[in-house]
């Protein structure tokens, strides 16, 4: 068994939103052969989520997010940062900050409209760092 890993740095700026990291997932795990790839989000107020992208289901998940979690000040006993910021520590428990996926023959076992993102509903942060394992017999 060999573990390897790297650290993505994900820019997001002020944006709130979903952030696909399925192409760096997949350059990483190319050519390792089979095993397992861990995402981790190491920040209390992010996850990662595998869905569908580009057909609108980002901007679904953001708005069940602030449906389920609203922004209203006042509402959250965790109140530094930006108004409604206590919703986005309450986040990781609804969007897990990590998740297991899959790899064979150096390729990510994602469905055909399956993507890896991370899920940042915090304004306050501009650079998010995900953690990228794999977990391989090959030794690569």
């Amino acid at each position: 068994m060999s573990l390897d890993t790297t650290v993505l740095t994900i820019e997001t700026g002020r944006s709130r939103g979903v952030f696909d990291i399925t192409a760096e997932a997949a350059r990483f795990v190319a050519g390792r052969g089979d095993g397992l790839l861990s995402v981790f989000v190491p920040h209390a107020t992010a996850g990662i989520a595998i869905i569908e992208t580009g057909a609108g289901s980002d901007q679904d998940l953001m708005d069940a997010i602030d449906e389920i979690l609203p922004r209203e000040e006042g509402r959250y006993r965790h109140r530094h940062g930006s108004p409604g910021h206590g919703a986005d520590h309450v986040m990781p428990g609804l969007v897990a900050p990590s998740t297991t996926v899959p790899v064979l023959d150096g390729r990510l076992a994602l469905g055909t409209w399956q993507s890896i993102v991370l899920v940042d509903p915090n304004r306050d942060n501009r650079v998010r760092q995900v953690r990228l394992s794999f977990l391989g017999s090959s030794g690569k």
